[in-house]
C-alpha cells in the first residue's frame, strides 16, 4: 500500500509540474497584459483595501493619540448618533432625490445621444458631436462652477440677460431653494452625459448590421429598427449600468454639491457626503464619519443584490 501511495503521489506531482511549468510560460507571454492588470490591482490594495482595517473606528470613540487599537470600544453608538441626528431624514431625502433625479436624466439622454451618434451618417458631424459631448466630463466641477456662474448669475449671467430682455425678473439659480435641485441635475447631465454614452456606443457597435439591413428590406422605418432592434440588443448593458449606479445610490455626487451649494439652500442641497465632511474633518468626528461611510456601504450593497435579483426575474439578464 505504501508503495501504491507513493506511485500515485509521483504520478499527482509528475503531472503537476508540466501544468506549473505552462503557467509559467504564459505568464511570461503576456507579462505585459499582466503588468497592465498590475496597476489598478495596486491601487484597490492601497485604497480599497488597506483602509478595511481602519474601517473598524465606526464602532470606537476614535482618538487620534491613542490610535485605532486604543481607542475606546463604545459599539454601535456613531450609528445611533447619525440615525438619531436633527439632519438624518433630510440628508437621506436630498440624498436619494439627487441620486434618482440624476439617474432617471442621465440614463435616458446617454441612451438617447449614443443611439444619434450611432445613427448619424456624416462622419465629420458624428466627430464633433462626439467631441463637445465629451469635453464636459474631463473638467473639474470647479471650472464647471465657473461656468455655471457665468451662465446663471443673476446681476449678469447669460441666462439672466435673457429673461430679462424678454420682461422677466432676474432669478438667483444657485441660492434658490425652488431652482438649486434643477441646477444640480441638468449640469450633472451636462458634464457627464457624454461620457456615459461611451458605453452605449461601444454596444452598439456590437449589433449585427445584417439585422438592419433585413429590416430595412421588410420595409422597417428608422424608429422601428431603434425600437425592435436597437434598444433590445443594448438592454443587457442598460441593465448592468443601471445595477451599477444603483450601488451608489447614496452617493450623489460631493465635489459637484460642494462647488454649488450654500448656506441659503443647505435645506435642499446638504447631502450625505457634505455633512459627514463637516462633521469627520471641521469637527474631526471621524469615528462618526467612518460610521456613516460603512451605512452607506452596506445599503448600496443591499440595493445592488436587490436589484440584481429583480432584473433576473423580469428580463432574464442580470450582472451576476
Amino acid at each position: 500500500m505504501a508503495i501504491g501511495k507513493t506511485g500515485e503521489g509521483s504520478a499527482q506531482t509528475a503531472v503537476q509540474r508540466p501544468s506549473r511549468s505552462k503557467l509559467r510560460r504564459e505568464i511570461a507571454r503576456h507579462r505585459s497584459v499582466y503588468l497592465l492588470a498590475l496597476i489598478p490591482l495596486v491601487y484597490y490594495i492601497i485604497f480599497k483595501y488597506v483602509p478595511i482595517w481602519n474601517a473598524q473606528i465606526a464602532f470606537k470613540d476614535f482618538m487620534a493619540v491613542r490610535g485605532v487599537l486604543g481607542s475606546e470600544w463604545i459599539g454601535l453608538e456613531n450609528f445611533r448618533t447619525f440615525v438619531n441626528s436633527f439632519y438624518f431624514w433630510s440628508l437621506i431625502r436630498n440624498t436619494v432625490m439627487y441620486s434618482v433625479g440624476k439617474l432617471l436624466i442621465s440614463l435616458p439622454l446617454s441612451i438617447i445621444l449614443a443611439i444619434c451618434i450611432y445613427e448619424c451618417t456624416r462622419p465629420v458631424l458624428r466627430k464633433v458631436v462626439q467631441t463637445l459631448a465629451y469635453l464636459p466630463h474631463f473638467l473639474s466641477w470647479v471650472i464647471m462652477y465657473g461656468i455655471l456662474l457665468a451662465l446663471l448669475a443673476p446681476g449678469d449671467g447669460v441666462v439672466n440677460d435673457i429673461i430679462k430682455l424678454f420682461g422677466g425678473n432676474a432669478v438667483d439659480f444657485l441660492s434658490n431653494v425652488h431652482t438649486f435641485p434643477w441646477v444640480v441635475l441638468f449640469s450633472d447631465a451636462w458634464k457627464e452625459m457624454g461620457w456615459s454614452a461611451i458605453i452605449f456606443i461601444a454596444a452598439l457597435m456590437g449589433i449585427d448590421v445584417s439585422l438592419f439591413e433585413a429590416a430595412m428590406v421588410e420595409g422597417a422605418s428608422s424608429w422601428q429598427r431603434v425600437r425592435y432592434i436597437t434598444l433590445p440588443a443594448i438592454l443587457p448593458v442598460i441593465v448592468t449600468v443601471l445595477i451599477l449606479k444603483l450601488g451608489t445610490i447614496l452617493d450623489a455626487g460631493f465635489n459637484q454639491i460642494f462647488m454649488l451649494y450654500s448656506p441659503q439652500v443647505y435645506s435642499v442641497g446638504d447631502i450625505i457626503d457634505t455633512w459627514v465632511y463637516r462633521q469627520g474633518l471641521l469637527e474631526f468626528e471621524f469615528g462618526l464619519a467612518t460610521a456613516v461611510g460603512l451605512f452607506k456601504g452596506v445599503f448600496g450593497m443591499i440595493l445592488v443584490l436587490f436589484a440584481n435579483w429583480l432584473s433576473r426575474k423580469l428580463t432574464e439578464s442580470s450582472l451576476f
